[in-house]
């Protein structure tokens, strides 16, 4: 069975981060639906995430997408910020506002800076 946790951390986490610098364009759509993909992330889980979405201001997603990642282990909290950094690089130009976004958010879950820049290294970007 899937890491449910993960999931939603992780679809929490994206939501915010493509909606970071205020445009969701077609590359990043894509890079979610990749992202879906590598994670199992079933259409169910992905369609009830974006119904109920919307009840919620940033902060408060925010706080759900870390309280499911800091109940996850840290191999899958780093692999869910390799997707974010991934998804940031998507339309080719990581901006301010996802950097610090990122930043705060490893922070945030507890992820090592170290390990992070390894694993996104390692990843191939």
């Amino acid at each position: 069975m899937e890491n449910t946790n993960f999931q939603l951390g992780l679809l929490h986490f994206v939501h915010l981060l493509v909606n970071v610098d205020g445009h969701f364009d077609d590359r990043e759509r894509k890079a979610v639906l990749v992202i879906n993909k590598e994670e199992s992330i079933p259409d169910s889980v992905y369609d009830d995430f974006i119904k109920k979405i919307g009840n919620f201001t940033e902060e408060e997603i925010y706080d759900i997408g870390k309280e499911h990642l800091t109940a996850c282990t840290d191999e899958e909290r780093l692999r869910a910020f390799v997707h974010l950094y991934k998804l940031a690089e998507s339309d080719s130009d990581i901006g301010p506002k996802e950097v610090r976004f990122l930043l705060y958010g490893l922070k945030g879950v507890n992820i090592n800076y170290t390990d992070f820049i390894a694993k996104v290294g390692m990843s191939g970007k």
